[in-house]
Order: C-alpha cells, then structure tokens, then sequence
C-alpha cells in the first residue's frame, strides 16, 4: 500500500468515526456563530432553542444537555426511593451527571459536537 492510500484509508476513516459521533453534518459558520450558545445550554437547555433555532449545532448540543437533564432527574428520584443502598449512591450519581455536564460544556464551547457517553446516542429535538 502506497503512502498516499494509506492516508486516504485513513481520513475515509476519521470522517466515517466523526460521521457517527455527530461531527462532521455543521457548518463551521454554524459552530462559530453559535459556540456559546451551545455551551450555554448545559446550564439551561432551552436556551439555543429561544436564541439561534435554526443552528443544528446549538440543537445538537440542547439535545445532549436536555437528555442528560432527564437522566439526572430520573437517577436521583430512582436513587432516592431506594432505602440506603440508593443514598449511598445518590452522591456517585450526581458526580457522574456533574462529570457528563462539563464533557458537553467543554465541547460546545470548543466547537465540537460529540455525543455524551451512555446516553448521547438518543434524539429527542429533531
């Protein structure tokens, strides 16, 4: 295999894996106009929604957050029904979600549109 095949097996390959992850479908004038408010909206996940709606970029990452705002909610009401084996990992839950919640601040902000792990692959805003 020459050079120039191997690097081109290997870029088919880099797009492919982005492709999957969410990469690779916004333009990069999308995600710089809308860098912030895709950060922006793991702390209110509405908020791309009301300010840029026809940014898939910043709809990508209010998808992400309102997902992981469901699963925190639903993990501590869980959690918290469950007598003491629930409360004792109630606090592993909440540094997890807190764990999830700045991967995806830090990559709205950096320009990226990876999906969280475990619970990203779902869509819930078209």
């Amino acid at each position: 295999m020459t050079e120039q095949n191997k690097k081109t097996n290997d870029e088919v390959k880099d797009v492919a894996q982005n492709m999957n992850q969410g990469e690779g479908i916004y333009t990069s004038e999308d995600i710089e106009k809308n860098k912030t408010m895709a950060g922006l909206s793991y702390l209110l996940f509405f908020l791309p929604l009301i300010v840029c709606p026809e940014s898939k970029y910043a709809k990508f990452h209010a998808n992400q957050a309102l997902l992981l705002l469901i699963v925190g909610i639903a993990g501590n009401v869980i959690l918290g029904i469950i007598p003491v084996i629930g409360w004792m990992l109630l606090p592993v839950f909440g540094i997890g979600v807190l764990v999830l919640g700045i991967m995806g601040l830090v990559n709205g902000f950096g320009g990226k549109a990876k999906r969280l792990p475990l619970i990203g692959r779902f869509d819930i805003l078209k």
